[in-house]
């Protein structure tokens, strides 16, 4: 018969469950975590990795269809959609099964069950909607994620309208798509299938893409989009679809309230999330829950005491890294440990994997001079850089934004080959609160595709060498 009494218990096994359970064991703590679906959550299993998996294929592909650029010639081209999906799945699977190994290792018991809130330290397990036990804990963690938002008229069915699922796992090949969000899920579906040969439109209800990033960066990506032959509309939104026996047409409202109506053979919709705060037996605690998130300190403490919530579950961002971290801020707290700090979610990189990446961290231009600060901005285009020019991929800039008084870096913007693994660089300087001085000071290798980062800093003070 299993334990059922425990230190600490993790209602989900997703990156930031899964990372806090482990980090609890680390430091003594007796631990569970309860897990319904699968251990890696949403981000493992259907987000992160997968895509990326999926992202790759379709990047081999274009290097492919471009070989004769690099002197290479490639005869009778083609891809096969079962297989590319099947490799997404496998790694997934991989990657699954080492967490199942990590948390055996940390001496962390599993529970294959729904769990939620049961009185003050309870858990109750479900299975199938029937009670199947109880677990006790001093600590329990919440760290339930989230799901794709779905909006009313454009509810995925599986056949025309996909949400990240069915867009993972695609039976067909779509000969023309819709793409409703242009956020960093909605991006990096229409770029894979954009490469693999589908006609893509992208609607965005902002006034352009990927608005979350600079708005110079999104600018340079739409431009990108478009000559790739993407179609972007944004300040749009889809109101209405209509499903027809082979196609679905929707219907796009643009801002000044004009309807025009497309046919497209799939939709996929990827306008958001919603936090898993359902059916957690939150009801008779302290536990507040705002728009779907469940509101915490910035140790991760909810209202009521002994319980605590991480990741998608919380307010954003919403990205496994955060979620992660948050995860061990968290336990280290509760535990008790010394020089435990809250997390600057001005140092959180994002990263999109389409094509070109797009990654960041920090405020952008027009936030940092909205906040007040005068700003000293530099910018360095791919074009000017040798590693760049040598691999082919000559479209791109890396931008730094600095507070002109204190040379602080506040932001940094890049779009091009590669950004999401350099972003790591202004990530940890920014995190050791550099300077530009320390910046300007940093010998970057050469030939890299990280000196664009150095020259980008010596243009925000006139010293750019290289353009």
């Amino acid at each position: 018969m299993a334990d059922k009494n425990f230190d600490v218990i993790v209602i989900g096994g997703g990156p930031g469950g899964y990372v806090a359970a482990i980090r609890a064991a680390q430091l003594g703590m007796k631990t569970a975590v309860v897990e319904a679906n699968h251990l890696g959550g949403i981000c493992l299993n259907w987000g992160c990795i997968p895509t990326k998996a999926l992202l790759r294929s379709s990047e081999i592909f274009h290097l492919a269809q471009n070989a004769d650029a690099f002197g290479l010639k490639v005869k009778g081209l083609e891809f096969d959609l079962k297989k590319i999906v099947e490799r997404s799945r496998g790694v997934a699977k991989q990657l699954s099964g080492g967490i199942g190994h990590l948390l055996k290792k940390n001496k962390v018991t599993v529970f294959d069950a729904y769990g939620k809130l049961a009185g003050k330290g309870k858990v109750a397990l479900e299975k199938d909607g029937k009670k199947t036990d109880e677990l006790t804990a001093k600590h329990i963690i919440i760290a339930t994620g989230a799901r794709a938002r779905v909006l009313p008229g454009l509810e995925p069915d599986g056949k025309f309208v996909w949400s990240y699922k069915e867009a993972m796992v695609p039976d067909v090949m779509p000969s023309k798509l819709l793409v409703v969000g242009s956020g960093a899920i909605g991006i990096e579906f229409a770029s894979f299938y954009k490469t693999l040969g589908a006609e893509v439109t992208v609607v965005e209800l902002m006034d352009r893409v990927l608005p979350v990033e600079d708005a110079e960066v999104s600018k340079l990506a739409q431009k990108f989009f478009e000559k790739q032959g993407m179609k972007i509309i944004t300040g749009s939104k889809v109101t209405k679809l209509d499903k027809g026996k082979d196609t679905v047409t929707a219907h796009i409202e643009d801002g000044k309230g004009k309807v025009t109506q497309h046919e497209f053979s799939h939709v996929v919709s990827a306008v958001g999330i919603v936090g898993n705060s359902e059916n957690l037996g939150l009801e008779g605690t302290k536990v507040k829950v705002e728009r779907n998130h469940i509101v915490v300190d910035e140790y991760l403490r909810t209202g009521e005491e002994g319980v605590y919530a991480i990741g998608d579950v919380v307010h954003g961002p919403w990205l496994a890294h955060k979620a992660s971290h948050e995860g061990i801020i968290c336990v280290e707290k509760l535990a008790g440990q010394k020089d435990v700090h809250p997390m600057d979610k001005s140092n959180i990189p994002g990263c999109t994997y389409c094509h070109p990446q797009v990654a960041s961290v920090g405020l952008t231009e027009d936030a940092a001079k909205a906040a007040g600060h005068k700003v000293k901005v530099g910018r360095f285009p791919f074009v000017g850089n040798g590693k760049a020019t040598a691999l082919g991929e000559p479209e791109g800039l890396v931008k730094t934004v600095f507070d002109e008084k204190t040379g602080e870096l506040l932001g940094a913007h890049m779009i091009g080959a590669e950004v999401t693994e350099l972003i790591q660089g202004f990530v940890v300087g920014k995190t050791l609160e550099a300077t530009e001085m320390e910046f300007m000071h940093t010998i970057f290798p050469h030939p890299t595709l990280s000196e664009m980062m150095h020259e980008s800093v010596l243009d925000a003070y006139g010293k750019a060498i290289h353009f």
